[in-house]
């Protein structure tokens, strides 16, 4: 009898040991594969200014949707504290560097993209930022300059790269220059639709877009209105229609310049307008499960620190540590496909190794 009972034992671990592991096998098959990558860059913005716009907005942020979270370390090729420069490099280009440059290891060799690789390979690429596009963090993933003050020979870039869209300030670089060349005219040669206001972007239904609401940077938060997430809104409408997918690139700028004016309440209002625009993003990626949205900065500004504050009321209380950026760890939140990828602590240089290994390109 104890034979036939341990007999039977056997024979049913077996069984489910099977079930689970074609259960596994069912799931690993279910998993999308990653079309679309869109990487969200709070430019200055730590674990406080995320805290502080949920606060502030009474206990809910649009970014607590993120399924996993991770935390990336800043540090640049030359300094502890990085700057915007050596931040996007990292992030977009897989590199750490000296601060203030563009898209170039710390010899000053050019280092390719994540819009580059994702371009080579079919996808479409886009640009979004509440900033000139020519400032350091939008260059970043564009650019090959050595000094991030270049902002004329980045535009030049912008013209001679392979982006499908780009929404932003920084008119001035490509029509007003000092070699009294117009950049525009080329964009025009090149077959892109040229936009001078958000309801002219809104506009463009299909091909390439060159938007440029303002000669250096948009106005600050409430002043510019939605333009951050109507413009995400409008690259994800002509992104989305190559079939191979797309890479994405959006910066909440200006997070960065209320911080290091110590400025709370810019703080809270720009962290806001970041979270309307994540929304956008979350939204497609629930329309298509073959989308992957990241959060993240490419440093903490002003050492924000919350001192008190009323989640029923929207108050908050805050100190700042200082006007320039801060070293610390800045958090990496993921939604949709291949999120969980992003949990844990790792370099900063490693978000475009993860991103490459989920669309299946090699490096």
């Amino acid at each position: 009898m104890k034979k036939i009972h341990l007999l039977l034992l056997i024979v049913l671990s077996i069984f489910f040991v099977q079930c689970a592991s074609t259960g596994n096998k069912t799931e690993e098959k279910a998993a999308p594969q990653v079309k679309n990558v869109i990487v969200m860059i709070g430019d200055g913005m730590g674990v406080s200014q995320v805290y502080a716009g949920l606060t502030a907005n009474k206990g809910m942020l649009f970014l607590e949707k993120s399924q996993f979270v991770g935390f990336s370390k800043t540090y640049s090729a030359n300094s502890y504290i990085t700057d915007s420069a050596a931040g996007g490099t990292a992030i977009a280009c897989g590199t750490k560097t000296k601060n203030g440059a563009i898209g170039v290891d710390p010899d000053g060799n050019p280092v390719k993209s994540m819009l580059e690789y994702a371009a080579e390979n079919g996808l479409s690429t886009g640009v979004v930022v509440s900033c000139a596009v020519t400032h350091a963090t939008p260059a970043s993933f564009v650019a090959h300059q050595p000094s991030r003050k270049m902002e004329e020979e980045i535009a030049v870039d912008f013209v001679n790269s392979d982006l499908s869209v780009f929404i932003g300030g920084g008119k001035k670089y490509f029509d007003s220059r000092s070699d009294n060349e117009n950049l525009l005219d080329k964009l025009s040669a090149k077959g892109f639709q040229i936009a001078f206001n958000l309801d002219d972007i809104k506009k463009v239904g299909s091909g390439k877009l060159a938007g440029l609401v303002a000669d250096e940077h948009p106005a600050l938060y409430p002043e510019r209105g939605e333009f951050l997430p109507e413009s995400v809104q409008a690259a994800i409408n002509l992104l989305k229609n190559n079939d191979k997918g797309f890479c994405l690139m959006v910066e909440g700028s200006q997070i960065d310049w209320a911080c290091h004016a110590n400025d709370k309440d810019a703080t809270i209002s720009e962290m806001l307008d970041f979270d309307r625009a994540i929304k956008v993003a979350f939204d497609y990626a629930d329309q298509d499960p073959n989308t992957l949205v990241i959060i993240t900065a490419d440093h903490e500004t002003g050492g924000m620190s919350l001192t008190g504050g009323d989640l029923s009321t929207g108050e908050v209380e805050a100190n700042y540590g200082t006007k320039g950026h801060s070293a610390v760890m800045v958090p990496v939140f993921a939604y949709g496909a291949g999120a969980a990828e992003f949990a844990g602590i790792y370099e900063n240089t490693d978000i475009l190794t993860k991103v490459l290994k989920l669309y299946g390109i090699e490096k």
